[in-house]
């Protein structure tokens, strides 16, 4: 059962809170300025680069739920030790991985740990604090996600230049072990024991199924076909016939039947009165319905983006991993400078008109970036768009975050926080996979264009130089200044990976206005009462 806090000593528990929650989200943002520096060191293409942000995302997403509803029954307070015990254990076995491959695996380990740490962390939120109270704590745990999400880069960018991306992972060992010590002094435990015991073994089996064939479709389509087979695919010994369809299309045929396959399923246990691992009826719930719609869209849009502009920065501007952080700086100060004014601006507006105003802020910043993107683009200008769109994430995400579980009866709380932030991770995985495709699509055809009109680069040198670019994602632009016609190759090159990224600023943008339109469905009442809690 959860006990409302009260006294001084009730806010000793979010310092603790906050730092766990910030050590997952930071590792979801920190690998994105390192990640050319990985391509270099691992010798890895930017297609499987694709895979050391989506993994993470995915086994969040997968796990998220069950994971919530477990913290209901065994313990939330519990759930969020085990899970930063898994999360510091696979960050160690990250920074010490020798090819891409082995830390594809840890970071899917860490998505775990961060699939236990997340969930308990809300819930043990909602169950704790009441009222103006819970408000407060809601702005505080949202604008954590913002602002650490800005400051990542930051981190990953001088633990990149001045150590080495390892230490974008061994940076958690020494802030988990404080947070465990909080946790045991501070973190109360809350449970509810009127929650039905059990899991849901086939829906979990469903949801995994669904959601990892479809970000591979995403992420391997362009490279295997998407309809035909264009490329061998092969696992091991194993070797698909090249007769048959692109893996791509099996998976997204295997996604779609995995998805509703887990919809009919939770429909037929709710009916018989079984343990599900989603409940349904909470969609019946407007503002959780239409706040999980936005949230999906919105971070789609939000992590896409942050994944592909580090590659344009470094790879075409020449920026080092330190300075693309400063420069990702201006979005953290865009988030910290809101965060305090927030709360009054929900009394004021209303959370639905904040995170309406919030979502506007980033369309616009999102959207700047992509019309002013060019090889010649300046710094104060990459700034002004970056402050801007973190003065929308500080605003959007907080007030989303509490119009999505105001009316959330507190008793699954877990299981609605697990929902929430799946929501959430599902648009991070779909993002990086959809929008990471535009820009190697974009970039590939643009350099191939770009370098037929160089007078005398034979047609060999220009495939072998166009697939050098795609398969970097833009990072090794600037090594081919010393080849034949090396300035014309650097030029043509970088005017296409500007294109291509404006391609990809402009969709982001494009997706989080969908999300804007989707906030249009928060009830207003609901809106204003999230500020009150």
């Amino acid at each position: 059962m959860s006990t409302p806090a009260s006294g001084r000593s009730k806010w000793l528990p979010m310092p603790f809170v906050a730092l766990g929650v910030s050590m997952i989200i930071v590792d979801a943002t920190i690998v994105n300025v390192a990640v050319p520096t990985i391509i270099k060191d691992l010798h890895v293409s930017a297609n499987t680069s694709e895979w050391f942000n989506s993994i993470y995302s995915l086994v969040f997403a997968s796990l998220l739920i069950s994971l919530g509803h477990l913290g209901d029954v065994w313990g939330r307070r519990r759930l969020f030790a085990l899970g930063t015990v898994v999360f510091v254990a696979a960050s160690m076995l990250a920074a010490l991985a020798p090819s891409g491959g082995a830390l594809i695996v840890a970071r899917l380990l860490q998505g775990i740990g961060g699939a236990m740490i997340l969930p308990a962390t809300l819930s043990t939120v909602n169950a704790t604090y009441v009222g103006q109270d819970r408000a407060i704590a809601f702005a505080i745990w949202g604008s954590t996600i913002g602002g650490m999400a800005a400051v990542g880069p930051l981190l990953g960018g001088w633990l990149t230049t001045d150590l080495s991306w390892r230490w974008a992972f061994f940076i958690n060992i020494p802030i988990g072990l404080i947070v465990l010590l909080g946790i045991a002094r501070f973190v109360p435990e809350t449970k509810d024991p009127t929650v039905r015991r059990g899991m849901d073994w086939w829906g979990n089996v469903a949801i995994i199924v669904g959601f990892s064939t479809l970000v591979f479709g995403l992420i391997e389509g362009e490279h295997y076909g998407w309809w035909a087979q264009v490329t061998p695919f092969s696992v091991g010994t194993l070797h698909w016939p090249v007769s048959w369809p692109s893996p791509a299309l099996v998976a997204f045929v295997v996604a779609a039947l995995a998805l509703l396959s887990f919809v009919a399923l939770e429909r037929q246990r709710s009916a018989a009165g079984r343990v599900v691992l989603v409940d349904l009826g909470l969609f019946g719930i407007r503002s959780f319905s239409a706040g999980n719609v936005a949230v999906t869209v919105v971070s789609f849009g939000e992590f896409g983006m942050l994944f592909v502009l580090p590659l344009f920065i470094q790879g075409v501007l020449g920026f080092s991993a330190l300075d693309t952080g400063w420069l990702f700086l201006s979005m953290a100060v865009g988030t910290f400078v809101i965060g305090g004014a927030t709360p009054q601006l929900a009394k004021a507006m209303g959370a639905r008109g904040v995170a309406r105003l919030g979502l506007g802020l980033e369309v616009l910043g999102i959207a700047g970036l992509g019309l002013l993107l060019s090889p010649t683009v300046a710094t104060a200008a990459l700034a002004g768009c970056l402050f801007v769109y973190g003065l929308g994430v500080g605003m959007a995400t907080a007030q989303l975050t509490g119009v999505i579980l105001v009316d959330v009866p507190v008793e699954v709380s877990g299981q609605a926080s697990g929902i929430q932030s799946t929501a959430r991770q599902v648009g991070s995985a779909l993002g990086v996979a959809v929008l990471g495709t535009i820009l190697l699509t974009q970039l590939g055809g643009r350099t191939a264009s770009a370098l037929a009109g160089i007078p005398g680069l034979p047609v060999s040198a220009q495939e072998q130089i166009t697939h050098v670019v795609r398969s970097s994602g833009g990072s090794a632009i600037s090594s081919l200044g010393t080849m034949p016609h090396g300035t014309a190759v650097v030029a043509a090159a970088s005017q296409a990976a500007a294109d291509a990224a404006s391609i990809v600023a402009l969709s982001a943008a494009g997706f989080i206005l969908v999300g804007l339109l989707a906030t249009m469905a928060l009830p207003r009442t609901t809106a204003t009462r999230s500020t009150t809690g």
